[in-house]
């Protein structure tokens, strides 16, 4: 609210239950923000009337910082009838998630410092949440010649992945994790061995044999995520698994940790709450890479978030158009849009008793920004003030229509779910308020 000489006047969330994993605080109190940053953030929080501030009741609900997904596909440049930085941006808010961080995967692909610079000058002039460009690790996303690492990190591009694509070649990949390890870039992998993957459509198994659908083994991405860990132990460099999936492949992770590798990996949200059983009928929406695995897996999943294996929850927001979905499944396009339900799905893992809140919002948040060297993540005083106000209880029906996305393709549409966001803020400034959100 402005004050009227110009100036936003400071804000008080009253009565509200803060969650900040950096600082492993849980506890009731409030938070005041002034010029864009957080002045205080806990039990201790000082008086409004100090500062003359706008207050608003939280009346029991949670802010914590705001949400940072570090794998997001934008239709933008190329493809924007998928997404749009600002349409994405719009999603984002209303998901919490006050920090995108976008793939390379359009056309052009991403993999040139005029290109790095156009994401981030478009998305200053369209969006309104903070966007950070991962770069192209090879020149076409062909997985052959590399990009300019350095070049490309110095202009902005806060790691690098050929996205939904696989390096396959070994001593390309050994290339890239040591002129990568020259800067203290970070190399985030897609692990699936598209010859393993094949024409498989599905997690191989006994579900895809009673549907008729060809199966793709959990090999396929395991075998990957070894051979990229042994590279990664060959050339000291920074690795991050994009997507794990299956128990198997947790158990290479964990124990690459074990050793002191310099190793992180992430799961979808949808892998962490979902399995191949959701599939049903041939539902093309629920199509996704790596495939949904068994329950067992997902059970693994969740237990190794629960343990700190898995260090980050992604929405993987992979916007289709109708057209590409209303396909047999078999020939239907691969990927889900997820930035909007990524706080309130993970949220079931709480409801379920599987994670602490504050476990799930260190995966969500504070890990992330930490791992990419971006702000956020954090209710420090001195932080910029990107946080989210959720209220834990509120129930609510995913409705395609109701969506920011520009695409549809959500894996929870008509999906009850449980803990809504109420206010999103970027910078101090408030992005997103849901229309029942109490009043300042």
């Amino acid at each position: 609210m402005n004050d009227g000489t110009g100036q936003q006047r400071p804000l008080v969330l009253a009565n509200a239950r803060i969650v900040d994993p950096s600082r492993d605080l849980d506890a009731e109190g409030s938070v005041l923000v002034a010029d864009g940053r957080i002045v205080a953030a806990g039990p201790d929080a000082v008086s409004a009337r100090l500062y003359n501030a706008e207050v608003v009741d939280c009346r029991g609900a949670i802010v914590a910082p705001g949400l940072v997904d570090m794998r997001v596909f934008v239709g933008e440049p190329g493809i924007e009838h998928h997404e749009t930085l600002a349409s994405a941006s719009h999603a984002a808010a209303a998901g919490g998630v006050t920090s995108i961080v976008t793939m390379p995967d359009t056309d052009p692909v991403i993999d040139d410092i005029a290109l790095v610079d156009f994401v981030q000058r478009r998305a200053r002039d369209t969006a309104i949440v903070h966007v950070y460009p991962m770069a192209a690790l090879t020149k076409g996303l062909s997985g052959a010649e590399l990009t300019e690492i350095g070049l490309l990190g110095d202009t902005g591009a806060v790691a690098f992945t050929d996205g939904r694509r696989a390096v396959t070649n070994a001593q390309v990949m050994r290339r890239a994790l040591t002129y990568a390890g020259d800067f203290g870039a970070l190399v985030v992998h897609h692990p699936e061995d598209p010859d393993l993957v094949g024409d498989g459509v599905m997690n191989e198994g006994e579900t895809a044999t009673r549907l008729g659908l060809k199966g793709i083994p959990r090999e396929a991405e395991t075998i990957m995520i070894d051979r990229d860990i042994r590279l990664a132990r060959l050339t000291g460099g920074r690795y991050h698994a994009a997507l794990v999936s299956c128990a198997a492949s947790v158990e290479v992770i964990r124990a690459a940790k074990a050793e002191g590798l310099d190793v992180t990996c992430s799961a979808s949200v949808n892998h962490l709450t979902l399995n191949e059983a959701d599939i049903g009928p041939y539902r093309t929406f629920f199509k996704l890479a790596p495939p949904l695995r068994s329950e067992d897996d997902r059970r693994a999943l969740v237990a190794a978030l629960a343990e700190g294996v898995i260090d980050c929850i992604v929405s993987s927001h992979d916007p289709q158009d109708v057209e590409a979905k209303r396909h047999p499944f078999t020939e239907a396009d691969t990927g889900a849009i997820g930035l909007e339900t990524l706080l309130a799905a993970g949220l079931r893992l709480v409801h379920a008793g599987d994670i602490e809140l504050i476990d799930l919002m260190a995966a969500m948040s504070t890990r992330p920004a930490k791992l990419l060297g971006i702000e956020g993540g954090t209710l420090k005083p001195g932080s910029a003030a990107d946080l989210v106000v959720f209220d834990l209880e509120m129930p609510w029906v995913v409705r395609a229509e109701d969506l920011s996305s520009r695409s549809k393709n959500t894996v929870f549409e008509d999906a009850r779910l449980l803990g809504r966001v109420v206010r999103t803020m970027v910078a101090g400034r408030t992005v997103y308020e849901y229309a029942g959100a109490p009043d300042a």
